[in-house]
């Protein structure tokens, strides 16, 4: 059961669904993980297999502790992968998050003839640690909804 004011956030679309059950099970975690007290939770999505979670400024590493035992537990419990992304950052620091385990090598911006711009991220292209054609495209889904950034990755050799 949610408060007048809680409820009135969901029905205008300012949280979602995902957003008040992560909330919930980080309240009833509290105790387990006690640096949560001091954690913000901006925004919850659900894209392409991962559970992302945008915190604010600051508070990544607080998700994202020593052993990553938070991020796994919330894993297990909503079946998907944790992503951590820190809110409020800039673009560079937002596609680090994002390709957290990827060398990135170059981020440049291009400008189309409709005066839109892409993103063009450049990876460096080892084999053992090339990105699945299915988790670029949620890389890319997700920059899309937390950032509205057209991305583009690349590898290079």
């Amino acid at each position: 059961m949610l408060c007048s004011k809680c409820q009135e956030k969901v029905s205008s679309g300012e949280v979602n669904d995902h957003y008040i059950k992560v909330a919930r099970y980080l309240l009833e975690n509290e105790n387990k993980f006690p640096v949560l007290q001091k954690a913000r939770l901006n925004r919850v999505f659900e894209v392409g297999g991962y559970l992302v979670l945008v915190v604010g400024r600051g508070d990544r590493n607080k998700f994202i502790d020593q052993e990553g035992r938070l991020t796994r537990d919330l894993g297990d419990e909503f079946k998907k992968r944790v992503l951590v992304i820190e809110d409020s950052q800039n673009d560079r620091g937002f596609l680090e998050d994002i390709f957290a385990n990827q060398h990135i090598i170059t981020i440049n911006i291009i400008w189309l003839p409709d005066g839109t711009t892409e993103t063009r991220v450049v990876l460096q292209g080892r084999r053992a640690r090339r990105l699945s054609k299915k988790r670029i495209n949620a890389m890319t889904e997700i920059a899309k909804q937390v950032r509205k950034m057209d991305l583009r990755v690349e590898y290079a050799y």
